[in-house]
């Protein structure tokens, strides 16, 4: 189970780095939208990308 943990830790930097190397400018600016959001709206944002990834882990795995 940790190791399961661990490869999607991995997978998810390996996702992050790509876009900022790929595309520093867009993520300046996403991160720039980010700081002007509401703390509600960054909890649903977070809550939404949390059902996303139970729900893709589950499918993937069943």
């Amino acid at each position: 189970m940790a190791s399961y943990l661990l490869v999607g830790l991995g997978v998810a930097m390996v996702l992050e780095g790509l876009l900022y190397a790929l595309m520093p400018g867009g993520m300046k600016r996403f991160l720039s939208q980010i700081n002007e959001m509401s703390p509600d709206q960054l909890r649903l944002a977070g809550l939404v990308a949390v059902g996303a990834g139970v729900g893709l882990v589950w499918w993937v795995l069943n």
